[in-house]
């Protein structure tokens, strides 16, 4: 009934304001109204496009001085990150450029062929230099680029399977993710989601009956160790979710009955990277915040806001739900050795499962 009584309502006021509209028209029939733009409308709006060109001109300056520094873009730590990088970069500078040019010559010519009396525009019906100019220069850029790209692609998928490669499962469901190691043959074991047994703990839907699952190894936090390659076999249980490493310059859809893959070798590790300019002054950043955020907690009786400390992470880049923003797992890099010590601590399926 409220419903009913709101679209009511709604209907009347809208119904109002047509009514309103009509008088309104009513009372300017008598007021000339022309819509030629005279003389010195064209000239208004003339300068106009050369204020908002400065405009927009100053605008990027102001944004280079204070944003121009991009943290991200200096702290990739994987193999191919460095390339990402400067295929970004390069792709960057391209639009600045084509941008820069381009808008000045949309707002100057606005400016300059301003519509006055007695004043005709030249134009060009046809012009097959120009034509071919504005084609084949875009065309050339842009099929740099894309080949750029490709072979950038084909690189960093090209990565092969080998004794030395760590193979690692990325399981997504919502709202979390879970790692998969090999154990001691780095083979993952068979899996199926019409294979998960809650009341046995077989959460990921492992095969029992597979040998080379018995030794494999399942963990809520992801230890990958330096300068070894490792290849992500990810899965997910539910709906299409997208394993994104930002500092990795990582990322791959995990599809529902499927199989994705994508591989990279680390090249720093956590407290290497916790030790770099930036990252320090980010910390130091966010932690300010967190005591001034904490002072209205502390005024309670509450607990504060725990200090923060950098992680790489590893986290959802599909809007996979309403927790979708939580969806996160912490990422450590580490030596050979800490790893080999971290991975022995781990429990094996075989010895997790509940009889």
């Amino acid at each position: 009934m409220t419903a009913l009584l709101t679209i009511i309502v709604l209907v009347f006021i809208l119904i109002a304001i047509w009514q309103m509209v009509k008088i309104f028209d009513l009372a300017q029939a008598k007021i000339e109204n022309t819509q030629i733009a005279t003389d010195k409308d064209n000239t208004v709006n003339a300068y106009l496009m050369m204020a908002f060109l400065a405009f927009i001109y100053v605008i990027t300056i102001i944004s280079f001085v204070y944003w121009g520094d991009l943290p991200l873009m200096s702290n990739s730590a994987s193999e191919h990150g460095p390339t990402i990088d400067n295929l970004m970069i390069i792709s960057m500078v391209v639009i600045f450029i084509v941008q820069t040019i381009t808008q000045f010559l949309l707002h100057y010519f606005a400016f300059k062929y301003k519509g006055e009396k007695g004043k005709k525009a030249l134009f060009f019906a046809d012009n097959n230099k120009l034509e071919a100019i504005w084609t084949i220069i875009p065309v050339i850029v842009l099929a740099g680029l894309i080949i750029y790209g490709l072979n950038t692609w084909i690189h960093i998928m090209g990565v092969e399977e080998t004794e030395d490669t760590l193979v690692v499962e990325l399981y997504a469901q919502q709202f979390n993710w879970k790692a998969r190691y090999g154990g001691a043959d780095n083979t993952l074991g068979k899996a199926n989601v019409r294979l998960i047994d809650i009341d046995r703990a077989n959460i990921l839907g492992v095969d029992e009956s597979d040998p080379n699952a018995q030794d494999d190894i399942i963990t809520t936090e992801l230890h990958l160790p330096v300068g070894r390659p490792v290849i992500f076999k990810m899965r997910s249980q539910d709906v299409l979710h997208s394993a994104y490493m930002p500092h990795f310059r990582a990322q791959m859809n995990c599809v529902p009955g499927m199989i994705t893959q994508f591989g990279f070798t680390p090249t720093v590790t956590t407290a290497e990277m916790r030790q770099r300019s930036q990252i320090v002054k980010k910390v130091k950043n966010i932690n300010e915040i967190r005591v001034e955020n904490s002072k209205p907690l502390l005024a309670k009786g509450e607990e504060p806001l725990e200090p923060y400390e950098f992680d790489y992470l590893l986290i959802c880049n599909k809007i996979c739900g309403k927790s979708h923003y939580n969806m996160q797992m912490k990422i450590i890099v580490e030596t050979q050795e800490e790893f080999d010590a971290w991975l022995s601590e781990q429990k094996e399926f075989k010895n997790s499962l509940i009889n």
